[in-house]
């Protein structure tokens, strides 16, 4: 699965971007920091809309997305 190309460009200021690739399908997590403490999704359609306490933007979701969830300031879409 790629990683949108909205979620690369948030791959700065201590927020990290990482996919992990397995047998079975593969997930992009997104790691916001210490700007990510009240991170929120809402997704509508195929776009997925995250709001944090500094920031807030939209990507379109890979067709291959099948769970999107945030936990503890970390975003998970799994494949």
């Amino acid at each position: 699965m790629k990683v949108p190309k909205s979620l690369r460009e948030v791959d700065r200021d201590g927020v990290v971007v990482r996919t992990q690739e397995y047998d079975d399908g593969s997930i992009i997590a997104v790691d916001f920091g210490d700007t990510g403490e009240n991170v929120a999704i809402d997704v509508v359609d195929s776009v997925a809309l995250i709001v944090t306490d500094d920031e807030q933007f939209e990507f379109e979701l890979p067709p291959e997305a099948s769970d999107i969830t945030v936990n503890n300031g970390v975003l998970t879409i799994k494949e």
